[in-house]
This record gives C-alpha cells, structure tokens and sequence, in this order.
C-alpha cells in the first residue's frame, strides 16, 4: 500500500531551522531518504517552494480568485512529502516518527494513496488513465 507523508510546519518551525545551513539540510534529509531507499519503501519525495512563491485558486467565486502566496490566515504549509510503498498504515507510522528536521510546530500528515485498481475498472476513464499509466511505465 502506498501512503503519502506530508511534512508540514508553522511560522514558528519554519523560523527555527532558518539559521541552519542548507548543506546540513540537504544532508540530513538525503541520508534518511537513503535509508528508505535501502529499505525498499520510498516511492517519490519532494520538497516544496516557499510559500511566497505560491498561489491559491479559491472557487467559491466565479470567475475563481487567484490569491499569491503567502496566505495569512494559514496557520500550518505544506513544506515537501514523501510516496512510501510499505505493508501497512503503522509502518508508515514508524517511518514518519523517524523523519529528521522536526521539533515544535512540526508535523507529519499520513494518508493513504489508494490505487487505480480500487476504482471501477469497466469506466472509460479508469481504461484511459491505466493505459496512460502503462505506456509511461508508472504501473
């Protein structure tokens, strides 16, 4: 099963690793990546932008507003995620607790990727997006 791992953090967590240096950043999060890597679980991990550098499209407008980043009434941004193919929810579990670069105002949101195969598939657009899937050599 594939569970997705959502680091978020507020202001404040944001705030405490600010003055700490890229490289050790980079380092840290590389040798833990490498560690599920060597386990066999990680699927895709990506860090995200700042904030600053976003936008919202809120659709309870029409035409849909379009806001740039940051947003002020955000208490906690998604900073990056990792995909894990593991066996079970609590293996997800205990791969999050092992997550470097967290601390006060950090978290980790956990949930589930379900898979093309829970979806019917006799509809048309399940077909479409499986063929896509195998001719890009994601399935």
């Amino acid at each position: 099963m594939k569970y997705m791992l959502i680091m978020r953090a507020t202001d404040e967590a944001f705030e405490a690793f600010a003055n700490v240096d890229f490289d050790e950043i980079i380092e840290t999060m590389g040798r833990f990546n490498e560690e599920m890597i060597s386990a066999g679980v990680l699927v895709a991990a990506e860090g995200l932008d700042d904030a600053e550098q976003g936008v919202v499209i809120d659709f309870s407008a029409q035409p849909p507003v379009v806001t740039d980043g940051p947003y002020g009434e955000t208490k906690e941004l998604f900073g990056g995620f990792w995909i894990l193919d593991v066996a079970s929810k609590e293996e997800a579990v205990e791969w999050a607790k092992r997550a470097p670069m967290t601390g006060p105002g950090m978290k980790t949101e956990i949930r589930r990727v379900a898979s093309i195969d829970e979806f019917p598939q006799d509809n048309p657009w399940i077909q479409k997006e499986r063929a896509w899937r195998e001719a890009t050599g994601q399935l």
